[in-house]
């Protein structure tokens, strides 16, 4: 298994439960699919370094976690069709 990290910013308008309810789902996403959640790092409500669709600060949460190869193309596919996710990256860790 390898290691990622993820880190995603929900739209601000959000309420705190759907925010959380959407970090638990996203840990589900990883655990349902034979990973393993090693950190979760929830950052709160920041401004953004540039403006997205004219939202100017977001929900950051970070998100270490132990796959195999295929769990982050179902995690991506997940952010992508989530509605409320503005932005999102999935990277591997170096050793």
């Amino acid at each position: 298994m390898r290691k990622y990290e993820t880190i995603f910013i929900l739209h601000p308008s959000l309420d705190e439960e759907t925010v959380k309810a959407n970090v638990e789902k996203f840990k589900g996403v990883i655990e349902n699919g034979g990973g393993v959640v090693d950190n979760v790092d929830f950052w709160g409500k920041r401004k953004l370094a540039y403006e997205i669709d004219k939202v100017n600060e977001g929900y950051y949460t970070l998100i270490n976690f132990s796959a195999d190869s295929e769990l982050p193309k179902e995690l991506d596919r997940n952010f992508r069709i989530t509605d409320g996710v503005i932005r999102h990256i999935i990277v591997k860790e170096e050793k």
